[in-house]
């Protein structure tokens, strides 16, 4: 592991993060209900795990480009995932903002909200090497990806 700044882990927790923050104004009507709901375990796991990726995805220079080399793959498909993670949000936000809007499947990926970051991280992980990282986004996706199936679920069952 070399410790230094890592700009790849500045680039995708922007990409991250905004549509997040813009997203705190936008809502899914009674989606504030549901995350009453959240299981104590699963909040603690989310919690935990994006304070853990936030940091680590900084402070390893493993997850920057070392040259071209097969192992970059890893690092494209983190890329693919992440652009998808982008339309996942322009979608929603040209939406009518429903809950529906929000769990919908993005090319057959689930709680694509959830699960493209996770999985982009997942990725930056293994080409970085970094066990830590990775340590860490196991225990963000149980969280973060569990609580979202969750949400799902529950709003599924309401509109029945």
């Amino acid at each position: 592991m070399r410790f230094g700044f890592s700009w790849v882990g500045l680039v995708f927790l922007v990409m991250l993060f905004v549509p997040n923050a813009l997203w705190t104004g936008a809502k899914p009507a009674g989606y504030d209900e549901y995350a009453k709901n959240e299981p104590r375990v699963l909040l603690a796991l989310e919690r935990a795990g994006e304070v853990l990726v936030s940091c680590l995805a900084l402070i390893f220079k493993n997850h920057d480009p070392r040259g071209w080399e097969p192992w970059l793959a890893w690092l494209g498909g983190a890329l693919v995932l992440m652009l998808l993670y982008e339309v996942f949000w322009l979608r929603y936000f040209r939406s009518g903002r429903t809950m529906r809007d929000f769990y919908g499947s993005l090319l057959c990926v689930p709680v694509p909200g959830a699960t493209l970051p996770v999985a982009a991280v997942l990725l930056i992980a293994v080409y970085g090497g970094d066990i830590f990282l990775l340590a860490a986004v196991v225990v963000l996706g149980v969280g973060h990806i569990g609580i979202h199936l969750r949400h799902r679920a529950e709003a599924r069952g309401a509109e029945a």
